[in-house]
C-alpha cells in the first residue's frame, strides 16, 4: 500500500490564547511524566506506558475535556493526544494530574507528521477525530483532515479491525467523510452511512457550540480490514 504525502499544506490553523498560570505550571511540572516530545523517531508504547495495552490516537483534544472524560471511562486503554494549541495543552495536563490518570500522553504539533513519522504501522487500535476545523470554504478544501491521503494514512497505522471515528457538526465534511472511505480499499464503514452516536462519546466543547447553532452531529465510524 501507497502513502501519498499531503505536502505542506496545513489541515489546521492555529488558535491564539493566552496560557494561564495554571496551564503555564502544568506545562513546567507535568510536562516530564505526561508530556510526549515530538520527533522523527518511532514510538515505543511499551516504553511510553510501562505496559501493552489498546493504543489511541486522539487528533485535536481541544482543551482536553473529552479526552479526560475518555480516559476515566477507559483506564485499559492508552491514549496519545495531539493538538497545536498549547493553553489545552495545559489544561489537559492539569486536568490529567488532578484525576490521576496515566494512560495519556500529551504532545503539542501536527498529529499528521506524528502519525507519519513516529506511530508504527499497524499499532493502533482507534484513530480518534472529533470535531476538526471543517475548513467550509470550497477553496480551503484542500486543507481538511479527512481525505483520501489520510485515510490512506490512517489506515496502515491502525491493526487489523482497529477504527478510525470521525464526529463533525459540518455535515459536508461527514459526506466528504464517506466518500473517502469508500475509496479507501482498506477502510469498510460497517453502517452504510453515518453511524449513530455512540453512548460513550462524550459531548465535547464543539459539539455543544454546534448545536447552540442549531447543527446536526454527525458521527462516521469504519474498520481496518485484516
Amino acid at each position: 500500500m501507497t502513502v501519498t504525502d499531503h505536502g505542506p499544506i496545513r489541515t489546521f490553523k492555529y488558535r491564539r490564547g493566552r496560557v494561564t498560570l495554571a496551564q503555564q505550571t502544568a506545562l513546567d511540572t507535568l510536562w516530564p511524566s505526561l508530556g510526549l516530545d515530538l520527533s522523527d523517531s518511532l514510538l515505543d508504547p511499551r516504553a511510553l506506558f510501562g505496559r501493552t495495552a489498546p493504543l489511541v490516537l486522539e487528533i485535536g483534544f481541544g482543551m482536553g475535556e473529552t479526552t479526560i472524560a475518555l480516559a476515566l471511562a477507559q483506564p485499559e486503554r492508552d491514549v496519545i493526544a495531539i493538538d497545536v494549541h498549547t493553553p489545552g495543552a495545559g489544561a489537559l495536563l492539569r486536568g490529567l494530574s488532578g484525576e490521576g490518570l496515566t494512560n495519556v500522553r500529551v504532545g503539542v504539533g501536527d498529529a499528521l507528521e506524528v502519525l507519519r513519522g513516529m506511530v508504527p504501522a499497524g499499532s493502533l487500535d482507534e484513530i480518534r477525530v472529533f470535531f476538526p476545523d471543517p475548513w467550509p470554504k470550497t477553496k480551503h478544501f484542500k486543507r481538511r483532515l479527512f481525505n483520501p491521503a489520510f485515510a490512506c494514512l490512517a489506515a496502515s497505522r491502525l491493526k487489523p479491525g482497529g477504527i478510525v471515528h470521525l464526529a463533525t457538526d459540518w455535515r459536508p465534511y461527514a459526506e466528504q467523510a464517506l466518500e473517502v472511505i469508500e475509496a479507501e480499499p482498506l477502510l469498510v464503514n460497517d453502517f452504510g452511512g453515518f453511524a449513530p452516536r455512540p453512548a460513550d462519546r462524550p459531548v465535547t466543547r464543539f459539539e455543544y457550540q454546534g448545536l447552540a447553532k442549531g447543527h446536526d452531529v454527525f458521527d462516521v465510524i469504519a474498520h481496518r480490514l485484516a
